[in-house]
């Protein structure tokens, strides 16, 4: 039970997370030759090893509105709302991307 408590005791000692206030983004409404297909979410994980080796960083908003559109069958997004959580350990910082949205397909 002691190493128990030891343990989660270290583990709080050093990870500790946040995470952002949702912001929606205007976009292009549906067209006419276009159709919604209904409401998809995805995430995108980039770390930053040592505090300076990226790893996943630069791609994971595109990673996540592909991933999200896709999971529809769509091939973009509108009425997006956009969220990040973010969480630091010993040697990495970590960055959760998650995209809302509705997809939107041609007709």
């Amino acid at each position: 039970m002691k190493t128990a408590g030891l343990l989660l005791g270290i583990c709080l000692a050093v990870t500790t997370a946040c995470v952002s206030t949702p912001l929606k983004f205007p976009s292009a409404p549906i067209g006419p030759n276009e159709k919604a297909l209904g409401k998809t979410e995805a995430t995108s994980t980039g770390i930053m090893l040592f505090g300076f080796i990226p790893i996943n960083q630069n791609t994971r908003f595109e990673d996540a509105i592909r991933e999200a559109a896709a999971k529809a069958g769509g091939t973009r997004l509108t009425d997006v709302t956009i969220s990040e959580q973010w969480f630091w350990a010993l040697v990495l910082d970590g960055f959760i991307f998650k995209v809302e949205g509705t997809a939107v397909a041609n007709k």
